[in-house]
């Protein structure tokens, strides 16, 4: 159950400073160490492909990743190289071409959230009780605010 739109918000949040603290964090976030380099675009792919339920055309992945067809083309191309993805021609239209995660995709996104979750544990530790229970408070908000961003697109 989602809580309904609220008509009239009242601002009580700094959505300025709200973005700042989350570009802030995401670039650390994206740089902490990881075992597999896989760039950020390989990595969004990897999770769309996980998030979505059956596999995906090369048009719906240029479309939800923001990259070029040839850029799509070429990176799903190095994803299957590197046993990430599987292509398929499209039953239903033989000249599209169907993409899915293999096995060793998934591993591999597990992978790097396993190793971000260790670098982040001891950090973590270091905040406060209240720094923490606010991040833990604000968990919901944040999922719901990344389903509502899904569901705009």
């Amino acid at each position: 159950m989602h809580d309904e739109p609220n008509p009239a918000p009242a601002r009580d949040l700094d959505v300025d400073a709200f973005a700042t603290a989350i570009e802030t964090f995401s670039r650390f976030y994206a740089r902490l160490p990881v075992p597999e380099k896989l760039s950020f675009t390989a990595l969004s792919v990897l999770d769309t492909l996980t998030c979505h339920d059956g596999p995906l055309r090369l048009t719906d992945l240029t479309r939800s990743e923001q990259v070029s067809q040839p850029g799509i083309t070429q990176l799903v191309a190095r994803l299957e190289r590197d046993g990430l993805v599987e292509r398929r021609p499209d039953p239903s239209d033989g000249r599209a071409v169907l993409v899915r995660i293999t096995e060793a995709g998934r591993r591999a996104g597990r992978t790097r959230h396993e190793a971000r979750t260790r670098h982040l544990t001891p950090l973590v530790d270091r905040l406060s009780g209240a720094q923490r229970r606010a991040l833990a408070d604000a968990l919901p908000a944040l999922t719901r605010l990344a389903e509502l961003g899904r569901e705009h697109h």
